[in-house]
C-alpha cells in the first residue's frame, strides 16, 4: 500500500499509531454583513489567515499532542466610519494527554494557551492585548462502533483581556462507514 492511500476497514481496526505530522490553513474571506456605520457587525470586512501544524506520538496506551498555531489578519480600511483597524496576530498553543482505556474508552487532559491580538485603529494602539491559559478534561464513551458520548470541560487559568469563561459539555459522535 502507498503510504497516501486510505487504510482499508480492516488494516484501521488493527492500525496502531506512532508518530503523526500535520499540517493546515484555514482562511477566512471577508463575508457576513457589514455596516461601517455600525461599531458591532456580523461580518468582519477582512480576511484571516489561520496556520495550524499538529504532532501526536503514541506511547502504548498514552497518546501526546501539540498543536501550535497563529492569526494573521489584514487591515479593515472601512472600519467604523471609514477608519482603518489593524490587529496584532493571535499565537497559541494546544496541548493533549490521552489515554486509551482497552474498552474503547479515552480521557484526555487538555490545555491552551493564545496570547496578541492587540488593535491598532489609525495608527493608535488600543490596550486590549488578549493572553489566556486554559484547562479542560475530555472523556469519550463508546455506545456502539457506530456511536460515541464525549463529555468534556474547561476553564480559564489566567486571563489578561476576555476569554474568561467556564465550558461544560456533552456531544453525541456518529461514524459514517461500513463495518468491521
Amino acid at each position: 500500500m502507498s503510504p497516501d492511500a486510505a487504510l482499508s476497514v480492516k488494516e484501521f481496526a488493527s492500525y496502531h499509531q506512532d508518530l503523526i505530522i500535520g499540517a493546515s490553513l484555514q482562511v477566512t474571506p471577508p463575508l457576513g454583513q457589514y455596516d461601517d456605520k455600525k461599531l458591532v457587525n456580523l461580518g468582519n470586512n477582512r480576511w484571516s489567515f489561520k496556520p495550524e501544524f499538529g504532532i501526536s506520538k503514541a506511547l502504548g496506551p498514552w497518546t501526546l499532542e501539540l498543536e501550535p498555531s497563529a492569526i494573521f489578519f489584514t487591515d479593515n480600511t472601512d472600519f467604523f466610519f471609514g477608519r482603518t483597524l489593524s490587529q496584532a496576530p493571535v499565537y497559541a498553543v494546544q496541548g493533549h494527554i490521552l489515554y486509551n482505556f482497552q474498552s474503547g474508552i479515552w480521557a484526555s487532559l487538555d490545555g491552551t494557551f493564545f496570547t496578541g491580538g492587540r488593535t491598532t485603529i489609525n495608527g493608535v494602539k488600543s490596550n486590549n492585548e488578549q493572553t489566556s491559559t486554559r484547562a479542560g478534561f475530555t472523556l469519550a464513551l463508546p455506545v456502539d462502533r457506530y456511536n460515541s458520548l464525549k463529555l468534556y470541560a474547561s476553564t480559564g487559568t489566567s486571563t489578561r483581556t476576555g476569554s474568561e469563561f467556564k465550558v461544560i459539555g456533552i456531544a453525541w459522535q456518529y461514524r459514517w462507514g461500513g463495518g468491521y
